[in-house]
């Protein structure tokens, strides 16, 4: 006898009712439970009641389920690495310890029209990443988006957040911030660098090369936005804001502190008030500093003598106990031959 003749021979006498027999309702779900709802079946012809009819029947709907599945797993596919986003009060938001947003940044034409554009939009199209606050239960803090965050809360408006599901560490965060912010051209070299030593003073990173390796920058990039924060609060503040100072006028700046310290900063005490442009105070800070390195006259890094010039006559003093007369004949001949 073949298997289909004994299938038919064994499932003969089997019949799938139609409704349920009034002494067994159907199991009551609860609200936990998950429903699996089955395809319709197909209206049965008047050969379905066998047992052979009804089991290719049943096969069939798990054929659509299976395949309703498989759609239903290749959807899910498309967000696997997703993080949900939402809309949040921004007053249950919190700036990172390691914010590098200067005050002043918020007050910037930029930052007015970039605020009108939130506001046109009825929102930020572009979502912030904040985390989970673990001690305070509802409140979260920013990841990056520090500016957005700021434009939703001052608009009164909710701000579009993504909540990153899985714990971020501190270093993780900062390295977030860091890759976000240097893709954007408005942050200054003063904000920058006061986030690199906030990071380098909370000790999530050892050393200026190890922060500068591990978010894949140079270290010169790092020293540099570095010497503009580092600057000396007299000096910052003789700017109308920090966000003016570049790592280039902190070069000149600090070559200037290390030749004669007390005197730039005597000089900036008398340029904080006055609220001039950024060249105004580097020359205010280092020109005469300039001149006077220039009349004097260094040996191995001693100054040993001046040239003066009043009116036009040039006069060059040089003080030194081994200046022989050798040496005299050297320097007049050497004169002689410039002004040949």
């Amino acid at each position: 006898m073949s298997t289909k003749s004994r299938l038919q021979e064994m499932t003969a006498a089997l019949v799938i009712p139609d409704v349920y027999p009034q002494d067994e309702p159907p199991l009551p779900t609860s609200s936990n439970s998950v429903e699996t709802r089955f395809p319709p079946v197909s209206p049965r012809t008047s050969g379905s009641k066998t047992g052979p009819g009804q089991m290719l029947a049943f096969r069939g709907q798990m054929l659509e389920v299976e395949g309703e599945l498989s759609n239903l797993r290749a959807k899910l596919e498309q967000y696997a690495n997703s993080i949900p986003s939402k809309k949040i009060d921004p007053n249950l938001i919190d700036p990172t310890q390691y914010a590098n947003r200067h005050k002043d940044s918020f007050n910037t034409a930029s930052f007015l029209r970039f605020k009108d554009e939130i506001e046109q939009a009825k929102g930020n199209v572009q979502p912030i990443l904040v985390r989970q606050k673990l001690n305070e239960p509802g409140r979260f803090e920013i990841v990056f988006g520090h500016r957005r965050h700021m434009a939703c809360k001052e608009l009164g408006i909710y701000v579009l957040a993504s909540i990153c599901i899985e714990y971020i560490s501190d270093i993780e965060l900062f390295s977030a911030m860091d890759r976000e912010n240097r893709g954007r051209a408005d942050l200054s070299n003063y904000e920058q660098g006061v986030m690199y030593q906030r990071a380098l003073d909370a000790g999530l990173h050892t050393s200026k090369r190890q922060m500068a390796e591990s978010l894949g920058v140079s270290h010169t990039w790092v020293n540099n936005v570095l010497s503009v924060a580092n600057l000396p609060t007299p000096i910052i503040e003789c700017f109308k804001s920090p966000l003016d100072i570049t790592h280039r006028h902190a070069k000149l700046i600090n070559t200037a502190l290390d030749n004669d310290r007390k005197l730039v900063l005597k000089r900036a005490e008398k340029l904080r008030d006055k609220r001039l442009s950024a060249s105004a105070v580097l020359s205010g800070l280092i020109e005469t500093e300039k001149k006077e390195s220039l009349r004097a006259i260094l040996v191995n890094g001693k100054k040993v003598g001046k040239i003066e010039r009043k009116g036009d006559a040039v006069t060059v003093n040089v003080i030194s106990m081994n200046l022989d007369d050798e040496k005299i004949l050297k320097i007049q001949e050497f004169i002689q031959s410039i002004l040949a």
